[in-house]
């Protein structure tokens, strides 16, 4: 058909509807709502993919955007303040920090002193409790990726003890050997395995034996504990584990009621053996800033099923020796200093690690204190602050490794 021919016929058309519509007064109201509701539709559309490409573009063009999830953290340098508000926790502050410290009649952790635990949520509501005598526990837990504990994973374990011991209160570690088997695809047998080897770590940090509770989920999962993972279960709508989680239809139904299992020992009826006389005793979870969302979804639920939110509170991550990564990884042994490491390995990592490697002296003092040989010292070695200070200056010469001897 000729062009023309199609324009003549488009447009006979366009009379023909109008004149419907002209001799039709309802049915032209009718069809000028719908054509006026369509043209909002559209720029509507229009408006929010614009949006939609300014929030994406960055992410998908710059390397440098972190990651922080229960399951991998990325980033050359991790920003905890905008963990802090992309996941709605607290920062602690100094007076804080001077409240535990009257609380228990001793110093704050070193830890606590320098920000290496810096978040949490309802902190404040545990301390009130404390100070009114009423009870809470700690939970904290392990999943064994590696034959052994590296210094990132010991983190919250040395802190979990000096909590212990300050406050004088139980504590219960989760071995969630069935994560591993879910998450890395180890087999059963291999998963508890690593388990036993890793409780063999966390025993070393001396714990209160009579105060401590040790259990793994293939092994203890069951009783009270599995009842109230059922009720957490039943709380959670798949909608809401995605948006949590950003799981999408290839997940398995494992990786769907794996939170459940890690929620279950925030509640204190959990454990009638451990606590048969009251049960709704809050906790305080020490742990490191990705397992967040887990424990936010928990607090979600809690009051639905009548429990006491559970508390944390929330450490940084002590960064990959070889600055490749977020943090220190078993995915990557290189990157990290594990409990069975030889003396000769260590040497051999901490020499290799990443220190700067600016091209003049002036360069390397303005970032020396994110090299990773630094935070090392910083996180667990050097506990005097002016000492860490002068002595690390001394060491760092510009573009050499941290340690030569």
């Amino acid at each position: 058909m000729e062009t023309k021919e199609l324009l003549d016929e488009n447009l006979s058309l366009k009379q023909e509807i109008k004149r419907l519509l002209d001799e039709n007064p309802s049915l032209k109201q009718l069809f000028d709502e719908k054509q006026s509701s369509s043209k909002q539709e559209i720029k509507q559309q229009s408006s929010s993919d614009d949006d939609e490409r300014e929030t994406e573009s960055p992410s998908s063009s710059s390397p440098e955007q972190q990651t922080v999830t229960p399951w991998s953290v990325r980033g050359k340098i991790i920003d905890h303040e905008k963990v802090i508000k992309q996941f709605g926790c607290k920062k602690i502050d100094e007076p804080l920090i001077d409240r535990v410290e009257r609380l228990t009649c001793r110093r704050a952790h070193v830890f606590l002193r320098r920000g290496v635990f810096f978040a949490h949520r309802d902190l404040d509501k545990i301390l009130d409790r404390y100070e009114r005598g009423d009870k809470f526990y700690l939970y904290t837990g392990r999943g064994p990726s590696s034959e052994s504990l590296h210094l990132g994973h010991l983190i919250p374990f040395l802190f979990t003890k000096y909590l212990q011991e300050a406050f004088k209160v139980p504590l219960v570690i989760q071995i969630t050997d069935d994560e591993e088997k879910i998450w890395k695809k180890l087999n059963k047998e291999e998963s508890k395995r690593l388990g036993r080897e890793n409780v063999k770590d966390i025993i070393a940090c001396g714990f209160d034996a009579s105060n401590t509770f040790v259990f793994s989920s293939y092994a203890t999962v069951g009783g009270a504990l599995y009842e109230n993972l059922v009720e957490i279960a039943d709380c959670i709508t798949v909608n809401k584990a995605n948006s949590t989680f950003g799981f999408t239809g290839e997940v398995s139904t494992a990786k769907m009621i794996f939170p459940s299992v890690q929620a279950a020992p925030s509640f204190s009826s959990s454990f009638p053996h451990l606590f048969p006389a009251k049960k709704n005793i809050p906790c305080l979870i020490p742990c490191a800033i990705d397992q967040d969302p887990y424990f936010r979804l928990t607090r979600d639920v809690a009051a639905r099923l009548e429990f006491i939110k559970p508390a944390l509170i929330e450490s940084k991550f002590l960064p990959a020796l070889r600055g490749n990564n977020g943090k220190m990884s078993a995915s990557d042994p290189n990157s990290a200093i594990y409990m069975n490491d030889s003396n000769a390995h260590i040497e051999k990592n901490i020499k290799s690690s990443v220190s700067g490697g600016r091209d003049n002296k002036e360069d390397q003092k303005k970032i020396w204190s994110k090299s990773e040989g630094y935070q090392i010292l910083f996180f667990f070695f050097l506990v005097n602050n002016v000492k860490i200070n002068t002595n690390f200056l001394s060491l760092h010469s510009c573009g050499k490794p941290l340690i030569t001897k």
